[in-house]
């Protein structure tokens, strides 16, 4: 029998306590519409996140037969995974796509480089399961709050004389660096618990008009509080140092492996390097909390602004109809392809060097391929290998997100 170049799969949706509850979750709504699967939606449930790589948590399964993708890329892997993925890529999918979400802040979060994994995954392979690094985007499918990156320099040493925070830097040089944030943050994160609590106390009243463009921070505070309290060392670094950002649907933010970020609310796309190692530091239990040392250390600080952490998209040059537009991050393991019909309309792609995983993220219309049709309806998810060319065609619209080599 010969190998199917393009097949349907399911993903795996996960419950963690971040997620939107019940059937306001887009990650389960996509989850659920999978056809011939045994998920119903729990009213009372928090779903987070629904993933569809070949990563052994949370995997994608071939739909018709129930098999792990892993298992079934292994089995072919000449023909699914091809050449470039096999010599560069330790034959695996390069990439790991999801659903997500958010309903309350993730935790404060970096993803350690492939040097530091490495060493990680050594010492404890438990904890960090894999020794490759983590950088990610997010495409958001509606607005989208995220903290991600610094602020800079000279934004944050403004706030740090504040009367409140003048402990954190008693020197009160207003010429910051890199390393001054760094043990900043450092020390904001080891801060004992009473510490926290009175300085956020004494921030929230703070006048409005000492804070400047940063007066957001008396209206995200209490709503940080109420989801992880007032003792969260997480909220002070996030609303002095980071920078708070809103996107609407279509916009992209690219976080590199050692950048800070953490995600607060809206409904995304994520692709990231195949790994799931994260060092968390804030908007967690604190039993959930990994070393403020090792973090801080691992700190980069190549973003410093919006600017710094936007992905704009560019038309495809694989787009034959001008309907697909690609957010290129500066790595080689993937790029995501964003695909708009409206009712009635086309689009052609040609073939890729390395394989695809498309998920429909809204809407219904069909699919050619490998000389066969498709139905695609919302929450509809294909594996294309390499080499494949696909045609989608719109019913009455139709949205596909799809993440390529």
């Amino acid at each position: 029998m010969s190998q199917e170049l393009v097949f349907q799969l399911s993903g795996t949706c996960n419950s963690y306590p971040w997620g939107k509850k019940g059937k306001q979750s887009l990650a389960a709504q996509l989850c659920a519409k999978t056809p011939g699967i045994d998920f119903q939606i729990d009213d009372d449930e928090f779903y987070s996140e629904m993933w569809f790589g070949d990563y052994p948590d949370f995997p994608a399964r071939k739909l018709d037969s129930g098999e792990l993708l892993a298992d079934v890329l292994q089995r072919n892997k000449e023909q699914l995974l091809g050449k470039k993925v096999i010599e560069r890529f330790d034959s695996q999918l390069p990439y790991l796509p999801k659903i997500l979400s958010i309903a309350k802040a993730l935790p404060l979060q970096l993803h350690p480089n492939k040097e530091l994994a490495t060493k990680l995954h050594k010492k404890d392979p438990e904890s960090f399961t894999d020794p490759n690094h983590k950088p990610e985007i997010a495409v958001a499918l509606s607005k989208f709050e995220v903290f991600a990156g610094f602020k800079p320099l000279d934004k944050i040493a403004s706030l740090f004389k504040l009367k409140p925070l003048q402990q954190f830097n008693p020197t009160q040089s207003d010429k910051w660096t890199d390393e001054t944030l760094r043990e900043v943050t450092r020390t904001l994160l080891k801060s004992d618990l009473e510490t926290v609590k009175k300085v956020q106390t004494e921030l929230s009243k703070v006048p409005k008009d000492q804070l400047g463009e940063a007066a957001y921070i008396l209206d995200l505070l209490p709503r940080l509080q109420d989801q992880y309290g007032p003792e969260d060392a997480g909220s002070l670094v996030a609303l002095l140092c980071m920078n708070f950002l809103v996107f609407e649907a279509g916009d992209a933010v690219w976080i590199p492996a050692d950048g800070i970020h953490a995600y607060l609310a809206g409904d995304i796309v994520e692709c990231m390097a195949r790994s799931n190692n994260v060092l968390n530091t804030g908007f967690c239990p604190p039993g959930d909390r990994n070393s403020a040392d090792t973090f801080a250390d691992t700190l980069t600080f190549k973003a410093h602004s919006r600017d710094d952490v936007y992905l704009p998209s560019q038309k495809s040059d694989k787009s034959k109809n001008g309907k697909t537009v690609v957010y290129r991050p500066p790595i080689s393991e993937f790029d995501m392809l964003k695909t708009d019909l409206g009712a009635g309309e086309s689009e052609e792609l040609t073939a890729s060097d390395g394989p695809g995983v498309m998920i429909v993220t809204s809407g219904s219309g069909s699919m050619h391929a490998d000389g066969k049709d498709f139905e695609l309806k919302e929450g509809f998810i294909f594996f294309i290998a390499p080499g494949v060319s696909v045609k989608w065609e719109s019913r009455n619209g139709l949205q596909i997100h799809m993440a390529v080599v």
